[in-house]
């Protein structure tokens, strides 16, 4: 009698039952007697246990073609029964499965029945259950060097701004109890721009106007401007850079003027204590004087040339001040609450003259105030909150087509910091009684944030 091919089971072959009854026997129901008659009576499922099987000797076929070179093991009943099935379904080893054929079939009385080779039985695969896909939390090696290189090769945050603010932490120490003015503020600002920072008493826009304005050292995290590192300088390095990149206008007029000098000369003493810097110097006593004309005018105070801080008013006072600190020819120009003890009408001739300044020198201005109706004549209104940026507002012009007239848009965002942070006005979360925790659903275009309402299920 012929074996079987390696891997195949025989086609249906027939038996007989106690009285002459004859069936056929499939192939899977002969093999898997137990398994695959659950439901037939007793006598159907009257099939003699094949002892257990040792393999010996070379010559014993693998189901995949391998060669059993002498090895002797016993195999368990299923296994050998369905050595195919065992191997797909339970992922056996080779070992385990390593059956030529089962012994030839013998119904009721010990007789032996015929059996004929069939064709190679395969597992579907389409019956099997679908493989998961592999879990994200759990990347391969390459996916991880694969994200390192992408991180490398990604722009450094804020590389192309004049002012970088990544994460900047101040807290303040006194008698053990800690008050953490800044907890993270992230911030940029472009080269050329006018800016405004507002918010409330307490918020933190002074304490970053100081560490910006080189008063000041952060607790923690990265502050650069022009190209300088905030938190490396020495002393030696922060006086420089007082000197040459920064200019400060404070709100009161007596920190910004010397009294017992005139305005020109207020104006010359940043350049003559500067002295001479590469193509900007400007040295001798006459150019001085002449830079400092060139400015006074340019702020239309050069008729108070000649006089002291007592013989101007507020305004004038200002303005000049506003002159002095642009007399270095600075990256950047801070002004904290510049218009804090000014009228309204005078507060906008200041307003006028750091536009001016802006539009003719190219400086780079940033004005902390928390007046909200003088943060409304710059282009970009940036609030902070807690620590923290919050929002921001950005005013473009818009001319119509049909009439020409022309209208100031504004439009408020929300800041995103990156740690993926998010502050909510606070009009908005009252409005919808937003407390402690908000559902998320992320849509094709947005991300919707919805209130909470899992107390009410």
């Amino acid at each position: 009698m012929p074996d079987d091919p390696p891997g195949t089971l025989p086609d249906a072959s027939p038996g007989t039952l106690p009285g002459g009854a004859s069936f056929a026997v499939p192939p899977l129901t002969r093999d898997i007697p137990l398994l695959a008659l659950p439901r037939l009576t007793p006598a159907a499922t009257a099939v003699a246990r094949p002892p257990p099987f040792r393999a010996r000797g070379p010559g014993i076929g693998w189901p995949d073609g391998g060669r059993a070179r002498g090895a002797s093991l016993d195999v368990p009943p299923l296994t050998r029964d369905i050595p195919l099935l065992a191997r797909v379904l339970s992922g056996l080893t080779p070992a385990a499965t390593a059956v030529a054929r089962p012994p030839p079939f013998r119904g009721p009385g010990g007789r032996t029945v015929s059996r004929r080779p069939g064709p190679p039985v395969r597992c579907r695969s389409d019956r099997l259950p679908p493989r998961r896909p592999p879990m994200t939390s759990d990347p391969t090696l390459a996916e991880l060097a694969g994200r390192v290189a992408a991180d490398r090769d990604r722009p450094a945050y804020g590389h192309d701004a004049l002012i970088t603010c990544d994460r900047l932490v101040r807290v303040f120490t006194a008698d053990g109890v800690e008050v953490q003015a800044l907890q993270g503020l992230d911030l940029l600002v472009r080269e050329g721009e006018l800016m405004a920072l507002v918010g409330a008493s307490g918020s933190g826009k002074s304490t970053l106007m100081n560490i910006l304005a080189g008063l000041d050292t952060p607790t923690a995290g990265a502050a650069r401007v022009a190209g300088r590192d905030l938190l490396t300088m020495t002393a030696r390095d922060r006086l420089a850079y007082r000197r040459e990149v920064v200019g400060f206008v404070w709100q009161q007029t007596s920190r910004n003027l010397l009294p017992y000098l005139t305005s020109a000369q207020n104006v010359a003493l940043p350049m003559q204590l500067a002295g001479r810097r590469g193509d900007r110097a400007r040295s001798g006593r006459r150019a001085r004087a002449e830079r400092a004309l060139e400015l006074l005018e340019l702020l239309e105070v050069a008729d108070c040339r000649d006089r002291r801080p007592h013989q101007m008013s507020g305004g004038q006072q200002q303005r000049v001040a506003i002159a002095v600190a642009l007399a270095g020819d600075p990256s950047v120009l801070l002004a904290d609450e510049p218009t804090g003890e000014l009228d309204s009408h005078t507060a906008e001739q200041i307003f006028a003259a750091f536009r001016t300044a802006n539009e003719r020198l190219g400086t780079t201005i940033v004005i902390v105030t928390h007046d909200q109706a003088v943060a409304g004549e710059v282009r970009r209104t940036v609030a902070i909150r807690d620590g923290r940026t919050s929002t921001e507002v950005l005013r473009r012009s818009e001319v119509d087509a049909a009439t020409g007239h022309e209208t100031v848009v504004a439009r408020e965002y929300a800041m995103l910091d990156r740690a993926g942070r998010l502050q909510l006005p606070a009009e908005y979360t009252k409005a919808l009684n937003m407390r402690d925790r908000v559902a998320l659903e992320l849509e094709p275009d947005h991300i919707a944030v919805r209130p909470d309402d899992s107390e009410g299920r």
